[in-house]
């Protein structure tokens, strides 16, 4: 099974990977083809696309196995098979690209092909950097309102916000209320890297990994660092207010996007595969590329996920809807790989819990539905050189969700994969909102 259109640079030469200008709304391909193989013949597979079209030759990568991984993908010699997930980027001479789609369509151990893109962290305002933050919270005695009526009332009150000693988002998402801290709860973070020596993250840093050629995993880009902190910053930071859901969760540091916020379909796959083997229940990823209106999910990412999903029980994949829309008057469709039916998509919402101008919404069908929404606006977290920033975005919105996933895989750890993602969607506060902007309602913490 083929998703069209095949990737065509210019003379069929691999685009500049790392550092070109992404252009907005465009859609690029690095010449590459992501293959989905049947797991059960894999060989098979491999080897009809190396006899019909002449496949560079094909090394294996193993999740644990991260050393290394970054540069056999850079390579134009070698095709990279991810042998737990049975997916393969593989390189295949321009003129090969039409009989690699052909056989894709006839040879019956390969589940998919479609052309490698570029995936992107899309930020919406620039960095607002400072040391300390004032923030907008509506206060409720817990004694005598029940959760719901919590959540009506910031609904009511709007921006009214008081952000000195709690973020806006946490309160919106009642995490400041919670008795969990995701103690022990694995989230794997793939983004820009992670600001390693940062006070408020580095207890929190459980493994790190990079997939990006000739970077380590520091964070010179800042989404990574803020998405991380979000997820996981401390209960008690020493001089910011609280802006971490789940100050106990253990995190995977994974660097998939270079350091101006891009990276590759295959960079992506390598990341996933890591995770899973390094025992992620929550994988978290505020990246994306954007897609046509009627555009179909990609078939190689949903079938990574279901895989991912098998190898480890219990794992949830939660993604980032994208920002391509400028409401109100264009609503871009929800961005790949959020649209997939195995991922979970994140809208984002605004201080007066109103959907972001920015935020994708369900044009498509199966798979391009909004989950569920969370603050994606003026969100404060850490960045990188140890101070903070305020960031907009469903980038941000994401983590707020991965974060309070971790609480509830803390309270419930013999739970599944379906089991976390319904205790997630049925716990959200209806907002006044259309399902096709903000899914189930307002991400709620148990």
């Amino acid at each position: 099974m083929t998703n069209e259109p095949m990737g065509r640079p210019p003379n069929g030469e691999h685009p500049e990977r790392a550092d070109v200008p992404l252009m907005p709304h465009a859609t690029e391909y690095t010449g590459r083809y992501v293959v989905l193989l049947d797991q059960r013949e894999t060989e098979r597979g491999l080897d009809a696309l190396r006899s019909s079209a002449g496949i560079a030759s094909v090394e294996r990568v193993r999740g644990t196995e991260v050393s290394g991984a970054a540069e056999l993908l850079q390579r134009p010699d070698v095709s990279v098979l991810f042998d737990e997930l049975g997916a393969a980027v593989v390189e295949v001479q321009p003129d090969q690209r039409h009989t690699l789609v052909t056989t894709a369509q006839t040879e019956p151990t390969i589940i998919a092909a479609e052309p490698e893109r570029m995936v992107y962290a899309s930020v919406i305002t620039e960095a607002q950097r400072t040391l300390t933050g004032f923030f907008p919270t509506y206060r409720s005695d817990e004694d005598e309102v029940d959760r719901h009526t919590r959540a009506e009332l910031a609904s009511s009150l709007g921006p009214a916000w008081d952000e000195e000693s709690v973020t806006w988002g946490l309160q919106a998402i009642r995490a400041n209320f919670s008795t969990l801290s995701g103690r022990g709860v694995k989230v794997a973070v793939l983004d820009t890297g992670v600001a390693t020596q940062h006070t408020d993250l580095t207890g929190c840093l459980e493994e790190t990994a990079s997939f990006v050629p000739g970077a380590s995993v520091e964070d010179g880009n800042g989404h990574g660092t803020h998405c991380i902190g979000t997820v996981a910053g401390p209960a008690k930071p020493e001089h910011a207010p609280r802006y971490g859901v789940a100050g106990e969760a253990r995190i995977l540091a994974g660097k998939v996007l270079n350091d101006r916020g891009r990276g590759t379909d295959g960079q992506i796959l390598a990341g996933i595969a890591w995770a899973v083997a390094h025992g992620a229940r929550v994988i978290s990823m505020s990246l994306g590329a954007p897609v046509a209106p009627g555009e179909l999910f990609p078939q190689t990412y949903e079938n990574v996920f279901r895989r991912a999903l098998h190898r480890r029980p219990g794992t949830v994949t939660i993604t980032a809807a994208g920002n391509e829309s400028r409401r109100p008057g264009f609503v871009a469709p929800v961005g790949r790989p959020a649209n997939c039916p195995s991922a979970l998509a994140v809208a984002a919402l605004g201080k007066e819990l109103a959907t972001a101008f920015f935020s994708c919404g369900a044009i498509n069908g199966e798979g391009g539905e909004v989950n569920i929404a969370a603050p994606g606006v003026d969100v404060f977290s850490a960045a990188p050189d140890g101070s903070y920033q305020t960031l907009s975005g469903t980038s941000m919105a994401t983590p707020h969700a991965a974060g309070v996933l971790a609480l509830i895989a803390q309270a419930h750890p013999e739970s599944s994969t379906a089991d976390l993602r319904a205790r997630l969607l049925s716990g959200a506060y209806p907002l006044p909102l259309p399902a096709t902007d903000a899914g189930a309602g307002l991400l709620q913490a148990p």
